[in-house]
């Protein structure tokens, strides 16, 4: 399946882009996180949640065709 992942943030400063696209055979969102990591390594050490489809969602939860957002703690005012 296809990905569409987007970056917001710092972690769009830590990945060099803003959004890509990835090809992706396995299931949970803890799987693309692994993928991520490897490629961006410095990414484990920032602090975020991940939405899928506009809907945060745990490590465990299965992936479905989409959009997976990586998003940084923010605060609002």
């Amino acid at each position: 399946m296809i990905l569409h992942i987007k970056y917001f943030g710092l972690l769009a400063e830590v990945t060099g882009c803003n959004e890509e696209t990835l090809e992706f055979s396995k299931n949970s969102v803890s799987d693309v996180l692994s993928i991520l990591f490897e490629k961006y390594p410095d990414l484990k050490e920032k602090d975020f949640q991940v939405a899928q489809n506009n809907e945060i969602v745990s490590k465990e939860m299965v992936i479905s065709e989409g959009e997976i957002a990586l998003l940084p703690p923010f605060s609002g005012g």
